[in-house]
């Protein structure tokens, strides 16, 4: 019997948030996705912030297409995460992760993110707390680096985690100081896994095929968490399920998939957003997907000092046009606005 690799969508913040991820898991693939992160300070956050930045909330934790959002939270002080992480469990949420692994100095030097990283037991404090504080059946799972400038506490992290109640860790294969530099340190991952009894996903640099099985090789694991490799080529999870040999997978991968999809995108950020930063949404996916695509390269250089949603608006109309001028089956936006499980964010 053939067993299915888990295949995770990551946080992203600012890139990956409610839309990318309806979008993403609508071309499907992918088992689970996660939030972008909730910052928490010294307040406890109301309802509609968690239904802010996960509107999938109001959709039973998951997607139009069905899958499964696991909100997560960012912060130092223990008592008030957990605090926030029981408020969020009164939502329904699949789950709540903890994050370790946020690289970014606005964030770090108020002592979260991966900062955390270089003391263990605040990690343990942390989780130890938000377990306590939510439904046993609840999952809590967390994402770490592998440190802040080195990997030499890696695993003594990775233990303090699950001792204190991860249920799943993921890994980003790279240091604080690394950030987003290629390339990721898979070969640390397998020492991380072997001092803990819970499942460890391997994360950071999968562009390709050949990035996810090399990773598998040097993690020692197969599942993944798929980031900007995943926003750049959208096909990229059923393109790994297809080498695993996985039966039923899609064969349209190319740009004739992805062009549908960057209309429906362009429908729900319309929806969701005001009229210039609509525009920035678009460019942003586009940026990305131009390293898989030439056609998204051309759409680029083509919009890249467009300002107004009606030039995006008139553009798309194109396309369409274009597609279903050669038999194609160009979606119009107008059907995302009707069939979106949420449309403001």
């Amino acid at each position: 019997m053939h067993t299915r690799a888990p295949l995770l969508l990551a946080p992203m913040e600012g890139l990956l948030d409610f839309v990318l991820r309806d979008i993403l898991t609508r071309v499907g693939g992918v088992d689970r996705c996660v939030s972008e992160f909730i910052r928490i300070t010294d307040t406890v956050l109301p309802d509609r912030v968690f239904y802010r930045y996960v509107p999938e909330l109001r959709n039973g934790s998951r997607t139009t297409a069905g899958t499964p959002v696991r909100p997560q939270l960012l912060g130092s002080d223990p008592a008030c995460i957990a605090d926030n992480a029981a408020a969020l469990a009164r939502l329904q949420p699949e789950g709540i992760d903890l994050n370790f692994g946020c690289p970014a100095n606005v964030v770090n030097r108020h002592g979260g993110g991966a900062a955390l990283l270089d003391t263990p037991e605040a990690l343990s404090a942390i989780v130890s707390a938000v377990r306590r504080a939510v439904p046993d059946a609840l999952p809590v799972s967390a994402k770490m680096r592998l440190g802040v400038r080195d990997g030499r506490r890696a695993v003594e992290c990775a233990q303090a985690l699950a001792e204190a109640g991860a249920c799943e860790i993921v890994v980003h294969a790279r240091t604080k100081t690394d950030g987003y530099r290629p390339p990721a340190y898979w070969e640390q991952i397998p020492a991380i896994r072997a001092a803990v009894a819970v499942p460890v996903v391997a994360n950071g640099e999968i562009w390709t095929v050949a990035d996810a099985q090399l990773c598998r090789e040097r993690s020692e694991g197969t599942a993944l968490m798929l980031g900007r490799g995943i926003v750049a080529d959208p096909g990229l999870a059923w393109a790994i399920r297809a080498a695993d040999g996985e039966a039923g997978v899609p064969a349209a991968t190319g740009w004739e998939a992805v062009l549908p999809q960057l209309q429906n995108f362009w429908a729900l950020v319309s929806a969701a957003f005001p009229g210039r930063q609509r525009v920035g949404r678009l460019k942003q996916w586009l940026n990305l997907l131009r390293r898989r695509h030439p056609e998204a390269e051309a759409a680029f250089q083509r919009l890249r000092t467009e300002t107004e949603p009606e030039a995006i608006d008139a553009w798309m109309r194109a396309q369409g046009a274009a597609g279903q001028g050669a038999g194609g089956t160009a979606v119009a936006p107008a059907v995302v606005r009707e069939t979106s499980t949420w449309s403001i964010r």
